[in-house]
């Protein structure tokens, strides 16, 4: 089956499960950023670029991450829980890892933050979770790769396998430092509260941070990189921002539509539209934008290891 229409079908299944508007135009935005890639793909394979199948494995690799956040792979996740723990409380969300499971609970319980800090908080060790997942897909795609690699004979073939092993290997090793880098971090911040001189705030601007430290980045790269960060922190906060009004739209047009006022909900259901239409567009712009950002310090630390 063609990659671009199982994107098709994950849209068309996803309207199906019980997903919140808000995690509906953020798997829009993934989708439409895989899309994309696999137009670029395609390219490459019309010009015979990719001859040994690693960016199409890549690819593999990313729609296999969006189906497993979004529930789209048969499996129960429980990503699928969009419920805001203020509003709702936590016992239906889940974060798979018994550690992370106690330092919420700590932080939870311990007064030091305030519901926006905790909201902050929280999402910060969601996208721990995320980053957990996208490691274990690509550690099983490397167990595979080298029980393959096993049974090569041809001395040419082998000669390229040896180098896509050494590239997930290294792939491995980068989001094993992001990990524990970002669960250190998850700790600190869980037992001190945050740091009101900390430079940024939002958890994917901080991974990309530390990374880019340890990337071969000259101190003037790094100085309009760390510029760079804050324009993209800003462009998040923008986009959480019109997260949280389609939540608050969406609420409010269920409410409406109990009332058979059709004229209100003729107004609100254009604004909703309007909501949801703008919390798609920011949500691809932020996912380039980080793909983007992270290509180039994947570069930087590649070059580390020449």
């Amino acid at each position: 089956m063609m990659m671009t229409l199982l994107t098709w079908l994950c849209r068309g299944i996803a309207m199906f499960l019980q997903l919140s508007a808000v995690k509906l135009a953020e798997l829009h935005s993934d989708l439409k950023i895989q899309e994309k890639d696999e137009l670029s793909w395609k390219k490459l394979k019309a010009e015979g670029l990719d001859e040994d199948g690693e960016k199409e494995a890549k690819l593999r690799r990313n729609l296999n991450v969006i189906m497993t956040k979004y529930g789209l792979n048969g499996k129960k996740d429980s990503q699928l829980v969009d419920a805001n723990y203020i509003k709702d409380g936590t016992e239906t969300d889940t974060l798979d890892d018994p550690r992370l499971e106690k330092l919420w609970s700590k932080a939870k319980s311990s007064g030091k933050f305030s519901d926006e800090e905790l909201d902050k908080l929280w999402r910060e060790f969601k996208h721990h979770k995320e980053k957990i997942h996208e490691y274990n897909i690509l550690l099983e795609t490397v167990s595979r790769t080298e029980d393959i690699h096993k049974n090569v004979i041809n001395p040419e073939e082998n000669l390229v396998k040896e180098e896509i092993l050494h590239n997930k290997h290294r792939e491995l090793k980068d989001k094993l430092r992001s990990i524990n880098q970002g669960f250190e971090r998850l700790r600190k911040v869980s037992h001190q509260g945050y740091d009101a001189t900390s430079e940024f705030e939002e958890p994917r601007v901080i991974d990309l941070w530390d990374m880019a430290k340890s990337a071969n980045f000259t101190e003037k790269e790094l100085e309009s990189f760390r510029e760079e960060l804050k324009h993209f922190e800003a462009k998040i906060e923008k986009h959480h921002h019109y997260q949280k009004q389609l939540e608050i739209s969406h609420q409010k047009l269920k409410h409406i539509e109990g009332t058979g006022d059709k004229d209100h909900l003729n107004r609100n259901k254009e604004k909703y539209a309007m909501l949801e239409e703008k919390t798609k567009e920011l949500g691809y712009k932020v996912k380039k934008h980080l793909q983007d950002l992270s290509s180039r310090i994947s570069q930087g630390l590649q070059h580390n290891e020449l």
